[in-house]
């Protein structure tokens, strides 16, 4: 039997590390050409050597997602070489200042929100016609339980990444007629740098690995998946229609 994504087009934002560079390895595990898109060329390379070694393939993609004509850019190479794009994997963001809102700078408020918001709406602006190019197009964006809690001293990426659910939600009901699958998906407490920044007090050992959690993002992106505009919580194990405290 074939790997279930042989043959399929992946494109997997974040990728020099953590749960995107995680979700890259698997993609390529089971069977997908990784495309993988980050600003660190050096977890770039890393990321390609690891992909190597399973047999698999990669196209390395230095790209900081505020470059948003270079999204554009992106989008043409892929209809040029491969003439579709078949998963989207929406993972890179960053966390943005811990503090009051009334202490952010306009700067890092910005920022958060370029990378966490705007460069997905980009995203979704440039790969939509190559997703419908597909027989299965799957996009999956990482959002985060803080989306619904409104925890004080978190507003930048608890905004963003509420936004992000509004974001991908609509991007599904405007596909919900196309062979396109939109869905959101929230780890959870994840061993990776930007939860040991978030959390600098916490035990890492504790936390679910990245690996782990990969696997189960690959699930979301298989083309038998008729789910859309849902959210999985993998703490919880199914879809949620909102997401959950984590």
């Amino acid at each position: 039997m074939p790997p279930p994504l042989a043959d399929r087009i992946a494109l997997v934002t974040g990728a020099s590390r953590g749960i995107g560079y995680a979700a890259a390895l698997a993609l390529a595990k089971a069977g997908a050409h990784v495309v993988a898109v980050a600003r660190t060329v050096g977890g770039l390379e890393e990321l390609d050597d690891a992909i190597k070694a399973l047999g698999g393939t990669a196209t390395l993609v230095p790209l900081d997602l505020k470059d948003y004509e270079g999204i554009d850019r992106l989008a043409l190479a892929l209809h040029q070489r491969f003439g579709r794009l078949d998963v989207l994997i929406g993972n890179a963001g960053i966390l943005g200042p811990l503090s009051p809102l009334g202490h952010v700078q306009a700067k890092a408020w910005d920022e958060v929100m370029q990378v966490n918001v705007t460069a997905n709406w980009r995203l979704v602006c440039a790969m939509d016609p190559l997703l419908k190019f597909s027989d299965a197009g799957r996009v999956v964006f990482i959002s985060s339980g803080v989306a619904a809690l409104a925890l004080a001293y978190w507003g930048p990426y608890a905004v963003s990444k509420a936004a992000l659910e509004t974001l991908a939600r609509t991007y599904a009901a405007e596909t919900a007629t196309t062979h396109v699958r939109v869905n959101l998906f929230t780890p959870g407490p994840v061993r990776t740098r930007m939860r040991a920044q978030a959390m600098p007090g916490e035990d890492p050992m504790t936390l679910e690995t990245a690996d782990k959690v990969a696997e189960k993002i690959v699930e979301l992106c298989l083309p038998s998946l008729q789910v859309s505009g849902k959210l999985y919580a993998y703490q919880q194990g199914r879809f949620l229609d909102f997401c959950p405290p984590s």
